[in-house]
């Protein structure tokens, strides 16, 4: 780092990739601060500078000892290890110390008490929500909330008949000439875990999931102008049942409150909506599919006079963004609903989805809202501009 950007950076004081310290002699407390730069989005730690940006310096021992410190820490109180880079820098106030972390790419990171920090605003905090916690873990593909049993629930919960439809396409085979019992083969299938259907059974094959997940549904609400601050509206579902259902039905509640139109077709035809059709599957395929589910939020299909909106609880995932999943990139939050997904809703997975709704009608945009922990896509309807 060269001395005017140092300079330039004390003077702007610390923020949550900027943090001053006058001085360390502790593993642990050097340890925290070196995980939640890595947990977050990588940083610059500044030894020699008190909080308020006045240069306290260090001399060459300090320098010495301030170095087998950090190494120690990231070595030894850092969990898994991380590779810090250290810089003496001379100031004309005196000299100091900044030590680089970056990014971490095999988070959650943790000190030696097993505690995990992430940045807050120019300090740090230690993360103890549990959907915060999972959602850590899901990044690191350690776990996968398609995956999580959900309590109270078993084969007696599944829609049968839709269940032995569906096995019998897949497989080939009735249902009924297998050889082990339909819970141990929901196992096999990696759809239950324990006796329990883990929330892809329950989502895919349960008669009623919202019994048991009654947060994983889509709200859906059509306004006749503009604001979603609109105290009346013209109509409004709270959309359950399986996912294929509220797949169906999803899609029917934007169809049946967007404009259609004739264009050659006959007059007693249904017209074609201003929207195309493929549009609205690939989205809302998308949203169910590739939503978060360690988030307990609904996703939530809004039809105003000027635009439709789809809103999905759970930024993109990992380092996806917009522009990416405009060239067809993709990541797989839910695993085993993208396995399944093809064969219950017109789906097709390889991040193709996006690239064909834009195909089809380009006049959309796509928000990841990080700080609200949501995706939203905005479909702008015809002669709204």
């Amino acid at each position: 780092m060269e001395t005017e950007e140092l300079l330039s950076i004390i003077a702007n004081g610390e923020d949550s990739k900027h943090q001053f310290k006058a001085d360390f002699t502790n593993a642990n407390a050097v340890a925290a601060e070196m995980v939640a730069f890595s947990n977050s989005k990588g940083g610059f730690l500044v030894i020699g500078v008190k909080d308020d940006g006045s240069i306290s310096g260090l001399d060459s021992s300090d320098m010495a000892r301030l170095n087998q410190l950090i190494s120690n820490a990231a070595s030894q109180s850092v969990r898994p290890p991380i590779n810090p880079i250290t810089e003496n820098i001379a100031l004309p106030a005196g000299m100091v110390m900044v030590v680089t972390v970056d990014q971490g790419i095999s988070k959650p990171y943790m000190d030696n008490q097993g505690f995990i920090w992430v940045k807050s605003g120019s300090d740090k905090r230690k993360v103890t929500a549990r959907e915060e916690l999972q959602r850590m873990y899901q990044e690191a593909a350690l776990v996968h909330a398609d995956e999580i049993p959900v309590p109270g629930t078993s084969v007696a919960d599944l829609d049968k008949e839709f269940f032995e439809s569906f096995f019998e396409q897949f497989v080939g085979e009735p249902l009924a000439e297998q050889e082990i019992s339909l819970a141990q083969l929901m196992e096999n299938m990696n759809l239950m875990r324990a006796g329990q259907l883990n929330l892809s059974g329950a989502l895919l094959f349960a008669k009623k999931p919202e019994l048991r997940l009654p947060v994983f549904i889509v709200k859906a609400v059509a306004f006749p102008g503009l604001d979603i601050a609109d105290m009346a509206y013209i109509d409004s579902q709270d959309i359950k049942g399986k996912l294929s259902d509220v797949f169906q039905k999803s899609l029917s509640f934007v169809l049946g409150n967007i404009h259609h139109l004739q264009n050659e077709q006959g007059i007693n035809s249904l017209g074609e909506p201003e929207i195309p059709r493929i549009v609205f599957e690939e989205l809302i395929a998308n949203a169910l599919i590739h939503r978060d589910y360690f988030v307990s939020a609904p996703i939530k299909v809004l039809v105003f006079s000027d635009r439709v909106e789809i809103t999905s609880p759970g930024h993109l995932p990992n380092n996806l963004t917009i522009e990416n999943i405009k060239l067809g990139n993709s990541n797989v939050r839910n695993p085993i609903l993208a396995s399944f997904a093809p064969r219950v809703l017109p789906y097709r997975g390889l991040g193709s989805g996006i690239l064909r709704a834009i195909k089809a009608y380009p006049d959309m945009d796509f928000i990841d809202d990080r700080e609200g922990n949501v995706f939203k896509a905005v479909i702008r309807r015809k002669g709204s501009k």
